[in-house]
């Protein structure tokens, strides 16, 4: 389950929409395997954070060409494409990122 998530976005946009007010339900982004579905992702946030997940949103971003000059001439590549997963969670909920640094 766990290899699922890769890492969290932590990112202003994401840090605002997970710290609203506690009326408003807190959106939480996850970079995912390409693979994952949105009944997989949901059931790693649950038993990897314990919270109650109500939305999954997914989203592919595509790679991108990169060109870069150096003194040898140009160097250029692909970043590499990814998806990203935005879950909503119950009201009340909350993931706390730095509560061990």
């Amino acid at each position: 389950m766990s290899n699922i998530l890769i890492k969290p976005i932590i990112t202003e946009k994401s840090t605002k929409k997970a710290e609203v007010a506690d009326t408003k339900k807190k959106v939480y982004a996850f970079r995912v395997e390409k693979d994952a579905n949105k009944i997989q992702i949901r059931k790693a946030i649950e038993s990897t954070y314990s919270v109650q997940v109500e939305d999954v949103n997914t989203a592919v971003n595509p790679g991108k060409k990169k060109v870069r000059y150096t003194k040898k001439g140009v160097a250029s590549g692909m970043k590499s494409s990814f998806k990203r997963a935005y879950v909503t969670l119950k009201a009340g909920e909350s993931i706390d990122f730095y509560g061990s640094v």
